[in-house]
């Protein structure tokens, strides 16, 4: 049934006895008309369906009803009755029953069409809701005692159309803030205060006047919940557009909590109550574009909110929640003048000094947020370095694959279990048909450590094969084979059975970029390294390599360097090793893993830090001969090593990469990163050389391109200048003057952005 404008003017003379002409507004769930007089006063008419509970509307006049004889009366509507004295009347067509009811009209413009919204206007928001709720404390109506999709409580709910929202980007964002609001708010839930409240105070129901609230309309969201929720709706809407959205929500905090006193615990939770409210709306949209909906009104704030979602990300919840408390008059959660002298000296005190920790001024991290990580001063600061949150920190799809299992079973690998096969399956999937087998460890260093293990079991040699300034970990095997560590600082030298082949390095090295058989050049040094073996009857026993060097430059190796390389080693005997426990798991871009770049298939695969996202697992993945040969009777076992909660971690991991499409995030940002890394090459002198692949980056700073003399300590400030900026990045090479960057591979080409345009303004500064 269409309800035609004379159908409307015909039953408000038959039901009111008032002329008046109508025009047809446009509503989210009721049908809106606006009326207007002979003498130019103006109304509101509703109309509800059967599907709205005619009680719950009831409770809506009676909350009207209460306002109207207060002192806010006149900024709210007032209910006009029919000729029979009722305030809802109703009416059947065609077998359909409908309510309607009409309602003054108040004068105001829009929050929405505001432009300019200043801290007074924020500040009275917020008192007016204050001193409404301040009303309304004591308003009961059992028709509010309801479950609705849009109350804040129900946020988790949201979750049954997470998958409406098809940008990767979003859903996750999304799903990060739901996870957040379970680990946060939901604990909380049944001890805050509760109310039955307004639960929509958004931009379209807000009236203004000037620098003041002038009317709230539309009751139709109303519901007893937790009190803070109409105060976190109010922010929500309220910082939609706005550049400082923190600076709007605190403004309206204060101005509430002077009407209406919030608690200490209802302020900590108001950040995460906002994202549960943004996530609601976004998975609310996405459902409704899902169903091909054509009512505008379902995709208004959609835009709106999906920004200030990801404006919300880039606030550290500790620097919201410190804002909110100061502003209604609490102390503040920060010292500015902490400078974690008691955490430093009882770390001097508790764990070895040898253990490093990053910067001048040390970052305290208190918690990560995908591609973000926020200290305990209310900083944040985006990750460009972390390769080990490979997917990103606190990825939900991993976080609770890891709570259900742990929650459920975790044990040794001395039992049946199914996620073991299960993702020893899905592994191998992604490598070459010859790599079958796998063993879990904890550690790449221990799988390292076993990688040559089974290479001298198996060849029955002891020599290794490594590159100069390579980095294999920390176990004694691990740094026996790296250069990195037996040749720095306290190192005890290189062992006689270890073997260093010259660093492919096309800028530094003797074969530079420019030379189409560079690779084959360096190869030949392996040559060098197996003649001698040779004179003293012995063999390799394997060759290790990173596919990318990352301790050794960020260095992508040149064109059929392993293709030579491993010929050569297998044709003396030896097993050619991909270490891949930095560059692996689809971060190269191009390929999956880093070896694929080189056309080559090794004998043994080498897995850690992504594979788990930051969870202590590592893998050895080998052939089926290499493997039967290892199963001499002695066995293997490893205690932690592919446990239940581990498989269903590298699961999670490996699920998020292929249905993320990730590999090619990281080519196509990895690419456009380069490509804006290398755009400031000619800017300035110090940077010497960009390269690598996907989002494996590396940027050489030099004082002088002639000499290539090293940008040593100059690069160490650019690092601090850029954490001072909010941007992590760190320091690698063999000289240390290579910056190295390796975020997470959900890194957006915003983030790339922001970051190129820091660093910019930073060598801009030398």
């Amino acid at each position: 049934m269409k309800f035609t404008e004379s159908f409307i003017t015909n039953l408000i003379q038959e039901q009111y006895k008032l002329d008046v002409s109508c025009k047809i507004l446009n509503g989210y769930d009721e049908l809106n008309f606006l009326l207007t007089d002979s003498f130019d006063k103006k109304y509101i008419f509703k109309i509800a369906t059967e599907e709205h509970n005619p009680y719950f509307l009831d409770a809506q006049v009676q909350m009207l009803k209460l306002l109207s004889k207060s002192k806010l009366a006149e900024k709210f509507q007032h209910y006009i009755a029919i000729v029979s004295k009722e305030d809802i009347g109703q009416m059947t067509i065609e077998g359909t029953k409908y309510y309607y009811r009409l309602l003054s009209f108040l004068e105001g413009d829009f929050w929405v069409n505001q432009k300019e919204k200043s801290p007074v206007l924020a500040r009275n928001l917020g008192q007016f809701l204050g001193e409404m709720d301040s009303l309304l404390k004591d308003f009961k109506h059992a028709a509010a005692n309801r479950y609705y999709e849009w109350d804040i409580k129900n946020t988790l709910d949201a979750r049954k159309n997470l998958h409406c929202i098809k940008s990767h980007e979003n859903r996750r964002l999304v799903d990060y803030f739901l996870l957040q609001f379970e680990t946060e708010v939901t604990p909380n839930i049944s001890s805050l205060r509760t109310a039955t409240i307004h639960n929509d105070a958004n931009d379209y129901n807000v009236l203004v006047n000037g620098d003041a609230v002038s009317g709230l309309i539309d009751f139709g969201d109303m519901v007893h919940t937790s009190l803070i929720n109409n105060l976190a709706i109010a922010c929500t809407y309220a910082m939609l557009d706005s550049e400082k959205p923190l600076e709007v929500a605190a403004e309206i905090a204060k101005g509430y909590h002077e009407k209406m006193p919030l608690t200490e615990q209802e302020l900590s939770l108001l950040y995460y109550l906002i994202g549960g409210r943004l996530c609601i709306s976004l998975c609310q949209s996405a459902y409704n574009y899902s169903k091909d909906s054509t009512n505008e009104h379902h995709f208004l704030t959609e835009k709106p909110a999906l920004k200030l979602l990801q404006q919300l990300i880039r606030i550290n919840p500790l620097k919201a929640h410190n804002e909110f408390r100061l502003a209604c008059g609490f102390s503040s959660l920060i010292n500015p003048n902490d400078k974690h002298e008691a955490i430093l000296k009882e770390r001097q005190h508790y764990i070895g000094k040898n253990l490093s920790i990053s910067y001048a001024q040390k970052v305290k991290i208190d918690k990560g947020a995908l591609q973000y990580l926020y200290d305990d001063q209310g900083n944040t600061f985006l990750d460009c370095v972390n390769n080990v949150s490979h997917v990103g920190h606190c990825h939900p799809a991993v976080v609770k694959a890891m709570q259900k299992q742990i929650a459920t079973l975790n044990t040794n690998t001395r039992y049946l279990n199914d996620k073991i096969i299960e993702y020893a399956k899905k592994l191998t999937a992604t490598l070459p048909k010859e790599l079958t087998v796998c063993y879990f460890t904890n550690s790449g260093s221990e799988a390292n450590d076993l990688a040559i293990r089974m290479s001298r079991h198996f060849t029955k040699q002891k020599d290794v094969i490594v590159l100069d300034h390579a980095y294999h970990g920390t176990s004694t095997t691990a740094i026996e084979m790296s250069p990195y560590k037996f040749d720095g600082k306290g190192g005890f030298g290189k062992m006689p059975y270890i073997h260093k082949a010259q660093n492919p390095d096309m800028y530094r090295g003797e074969f530079k970029y420019g030379d189409g058989e560079a690779g084959e050049k360096y190869a030949k040094d392996v040559s060098r390294i197996i003649a001698s073996l040779e004179t003293d009857s012995k063999k390799p026993a394997a060759f290790i390599c990173e596919t990318l060097l990352g301790v050794g430059g960020q260095i992508a190796l040149p064109p059929n360097y392993l293709k030579e390389v491993y010929a050569k080693v297998r044709k003396a005997g030896g097993i050619c090793i991909a270490d891949e426990v930095q560059v692996g798991f689809g971060r190269v871009g191009t390929k999956f893993w880093g070896f694929e770049l080189q056309e080559v298939v090794p004998d043994i695969v080498v897995l850690g830090k992504p594979i788990g996202n930051g969870h202590p697992l590592a893998a050895v993945v080998t052939t089926q001969e290499i493997a039967d040969a290892f199963n001499n009777g002695m066995e293997y076992f490893n205690t932690f090593g592919g446990n239940p909660v581990s498989m269903a971690t590298g699961l999670a991991v490996l699920n998020v990469i292929e249905e993320e499409e990730l590999q090619k995030n990281a080519l196509e940002v990895g690419n456009y990163l380069l490509q804006r890394l290398a755009e400031l090459k000619p800017k300035y002198d110090i940077i010497g050389d960009v390269r690598g692949n996907g989002l494996f980056v590396g940027v050489e700073l030099v004082r002088d391109r002639i000499t290539l003399e090293p940008a040593v300590p100059e690069i160490d400030l650019i690092v601090e200048k850029m954490k001072d900026r909010g941007f992590f990045i760190s320091t690698d090479g063999p000289l240390y003057n290579v910056l190295k960057i390796k975020p997470p591979i959900i890194f957006s080409k915003e983030n790339a952005d922001e970051f190129v345009d820091n660093l910019d303004a930073v060598f801009a500064g030398f």
